[in-house]
């Protein structure tokens, strides 16, 4: 049986399609090997993203089949506590969306309630504006986006911005995709009191917090970009550090433990200055216990523990 003139046209094998080579064609399957190297853990992420990028590739490869459908809504939520890696997601969805030919530039402005909302009379409409111009032909992200919306204050000018970011994504969406984000309980609560946003969003993501053992796989992950490493005993010691520091406020995730081992190499390179003599390249590589231990991480811990 011969293929239909209009798959001809486009060059369709009459056996089908390979969407294998099609992804590898598109290069987003190089985007998702990058987000899997960059990114530890985080499986039911990764998993969701493959599957919008499936979702996406078909209706692509439809669209050339002359298969006539409404172009998929993209508008995401992005759930989570703080580092757990939702903006490198983001930039990664944005890249995706390029090489699909769902947006013109794949490019990511990420924003909060201060870039979008004025604080007088007549100053939020053109501030939301400008920041969607920037935005246009790529994804806008929106960090902590429940403050958008502040019913205790009569006088908040939160509300311009949601009704000219709802129209926008009604009405723009082929050249715009919004990703919101921020804690699930807030955000939940945030979409409850602004319906409009829940029914133009197709994709809810959750971002779970990172296990000890991830935790760990990061900072020796981030030690050996930065051409550092743990001794054996600066590792154990760092182990104790995020089990302690998991008990305390404030905690957030990897953001907590690169800003950990920013403070550990400043102790690890005042510990050689004070101490005369020569300095070898494994001294100057190694992060050893005693530049975990004098974090006071540990000090608030064992405190902790006394009561």
């Amino acid at each position: 049986m011969e293929a239909p003139e209009s798959m001809v046209a486009i060059g369709v094998d009459a056996a089908g399609i390979d969407l294998r080579r099609e992804l590898a064609d598109t290069h987003v399957a190089e985007v998702l090997d990058l987000l899997d190297n960059e990114l530890v853990g985080l499986a039911p992420v990764k998993t969701r993203i493959r599957q919008i990028a499936a979702l996406l590739l078909v209706d692509r490869v439809r669209r050339r089949m002359g298969l006539a459908s409404e172009t998929p809504t993209l508008h995401m939520s992005f759930t989570g506590n703080p580092g757990t890696g939702k903006t490198t997601v983001a930039l990664r969805m944005a890249e995706i969306l390029h090489k699909l030919g769902y947006v013109r530039r794949g490019h990511l402005v990420s924003v909060t309630r201060d870039d979008l909302v004025g604080q007088y009379i007549g100053h939020t409409a053109p501030k939301t504006r400008e920041v969607i111009k920037k935005a246009m032909g790529g994804v806008l992200f929106i960090d902590e986006a429940y403050y958008l919306y502040r019913p205790e204050n009569e006088r908040d000018y939160g509300q311009e911005a949601i009704e000219i970011l709802l129209q926008v994504m009604e009405n723009q969406r082929d050249d715009l995709v919004v990703i919101f984000a921020g804690y699930a309980e807030r955000m939940e609560r945030f979409f409850r009191s602004n319906p409009g946003f829940r029914s133009r969003i197709a994709h809810h993501i959750d971002f779970p917090d990172y296990t000890d053992k991830e935790l760990m796989a990061i900072a020796e992950k981030m030690l050996a970009a930065q051409n550092y490493r743990f001794d054996a005993a600066g590792a154990k010691a760092f182990r104790d550090y995020i089990v302690a520091r998991r008990k305390q406020p404030h905690f957030a995730n990897a953001r907590s433990i690169r800003n950990a081992l920013d403070r550990m190499r400043l102790r690890q390179a005042n510990r050689h200055f004070e101490h005369p003599g020569l300095v070898s390249l494994e001294d100057l590589m190694t992060i050893d216990a005693a530049d975990v231990r004098a974090s006071r991480v540990f000090e608030i811990d064992q405190e902790q523990d006394k009561r």
